[in-house]
């Protein structure tokens, strides 16, 4: 009987022990605040579409499928082999048909915050939507890969015709649009002493929907037109139920005004402050920056900012993401290049949008033009050039550099393998005699990352780089290079190319 007994006892535990092993348990959290985040950015409706006669819009009358829950799913084993551990799925909530953009209708014009996009569901499944949404994310955590769900900031005009009580009205008794979003109208949510709790219940539905589904944390879209209070409860409510729930803010240091008179600015800081674990910084900026210094004081300024709170802040390497045009169309393969290893070697969050790691350009050759067929009252295709597409059925995004995808998937392995350094280290601004030429080190425990590039994409730049400590000793090792730098005491003379990046290990020099 005694044997009988404790064999069962072995049995039961190696059951729960295989049990355990299936059952996801959240990190993305701890992940993020380390800077180990690699984020892909997807929108469903597109991740796994089926153009078949690749024309660039899907026509369902020709049995072309948009993408859904379900197709997405053969793709994510994709995402893991690239070094991605985390995606960030863009609004999975109804689309306004009201005064909209685009065929389909944009993703942030939310028309529902308890309920999933119906456009996301796969007609060929017997499952509801919810739980087509659910193994989605199952199959994504059996890859490893966190999930974020994306909050919209307002609703679509079909919402304020349904609830007109939840959004601010102007002078004239209108609802407000903010910005230049004609699609959207701005919610009434409040103050610092007395937020909206009908907002705010809207908000707290969404959070028990994406919870409830098996999502890893949120990222809130413009989270700068709410109050800091307003974030503060949700965030709070949510970690209740998963203190390891990620908050993402998108807000930066260089938003300064609301997006319309009538609404509500909480700077970056005040964000922070309420709970978010993260933000988006300021480094879009990057395509504007003309000399090294430029980039340099940013990331000096952001990581000045992230060390006043006591618990630990993180930011995302936001230089690309669906609001920024194409790297490709900006500056050529070689911005692409320089994004990527900006990603690997700094202490952020690594974050790409879908299809940038094969450099597509987002130029649908239909866009803006009048459609065939709509399913808004919006009769043309509409598209930011140069962006990738969130109003209509397009294609899945995706370019044809092998080059760049090979990098792409190279950066990501060297992330991980610099995990230490880049976590534990310290960041070492480098002086460059050249103007164009940023350079700068990521120093733990003996050992040095340098990374250099010229931000002049169309000459060459002769740079003389000081690096404290150096000698003709010391073992340089090239991990990306095009050209070879000479070493001397102190120093490395290098003539980068026209936007060229190069990456190299000293593994017997701290830099300080």
């Amino acid at each position: 009987m005694k044997k009988i007994f404790i064999t069962f006892i072995l049995m039961f535990l190696v059951s729960e022990c295989a049990y355990s092993a299936d059952v996801w348990v959240n990190d993305l959290r701890r992940m993020f605040l380390r800077n180990s985040a690699i984020i892909y950015e997807i929108n469903l409706r597109t991740f796994g579409a089926q153009d078949i006669d690749k024309n660039g819009i899907i026509d369902f009358d020709d049995a072309e499928e948009s993408g859904n829950f379900l197709n997405a799913i053969p793709k994510l084993a994709e995402l893991s082999q690239k070094g991605i551990n985390t995606i960030h799925v863009m609004p999975v909530t109804p689309v306004g048909k009201t005064k909209a953009l685009g065929t389909a209708g944009s993703l942030y014009a939310a028309s529902s915050f308890n309920t999933l996009n119906q456009q996301l569901a796969s007609p060929s499944s017997a499952l509801s939507v919810n739980q087509q949404a659910r193994k989605f994310i199952d199959e994504a955590h059996k890859k490893h890969l966190r999930v974020i769900i994306d909050l919209p900031s307002c609703g679509s005009y079909d919402l304020y015709m349904q609830r007109p009580e939840l959004f601010v009205k102007d002078k004239s008794g209108q609802p407000v649009v903010p910005a230049d979003w004609t699609d959207v109208r701005l919610f009434n949510t409040g103050n610092e002493i007395s937020v909206n709790k009908d907002v705010y219940n809207l908000y707290k539905e969404f959070v028990d929907m994406v919870m409830d589904l098996g999502a890893d944390g949120i990222r809130a879209d413009v989270a700068t037109n709410k109050p800091a209070k307003f974030w503060k409860d949700l965030i709070a409510y949510s970690r209740k139920k998963d203190p390891q729930f990620l908050w993402l803010a998108e807000a930066s240091e260089s938003w300064n005004d609301a997006v319309s008179p009538y609404a509500v600015f909480t700077p970056y800081n005040k964000l922070l402050e309420a709970g978010f674990d993260g933000y988006y910084g300021s480094y879009f900026n990057l395509k504007d920056y003309k000399t090294g210094k430029e980039l340099i004081n940013q990331i000096i300024t952001t990581n000045a900012n992230l060390s006043k709170y006591p618990e630990h802040k993180a930011v995302i390497g936001s230089f690309t993401t669906h609001d920024e045009m194409s790297p490709i169309l900006i500056n050529g393969e070689k911005f692409s290049e320089m994004i990527i290893w900006l990603n690997a070697t700094l202490p952020l969050n690594s974050y790409f949008v879908d299809g940038f790691d094969t450099g597509d350009s987002y130029i649908y050759l239909w866009a803006n033009k009048e459609a065939f067929k709509t399913f808004t009252d919006d009769e043309y295709y509409f598209v930011h050039r140069g962006k990738l597409d969130i109003f209509n059925f397009s294609r899945a995004p995706g370019g044809t550099n092998s080059k760049l995808l090979e990098e792409f998937i190279i950066a990501n392995n060297m992330k991980r393998q610099f995990a230490p350094i880049i976590n534990n280290g310290k960041f070492v601004p480098l002086k460059s005699s050249a103007p164009s030429v940023f350079a700068y080190a990521m120093s733990y425990n003996g050992k040095s990352i340098l990374l250099m590039g010229n931000l002049n994409f169309r000459n060459s730049a002769n740079a003389v780089v000081s690096v404290p400590g150096l000698s003709k000793d010391n073992i340089v090792l090239p991990l990306k290079i095009d050209s070879v730098p000479i070493t001397e005491k102190s120093n490395l003379k290098v003539t980068l190319k026209a936007g060229e990046t190069i990456l190299l290990m000293i593994n017997d020099l701290e830099v300080k």
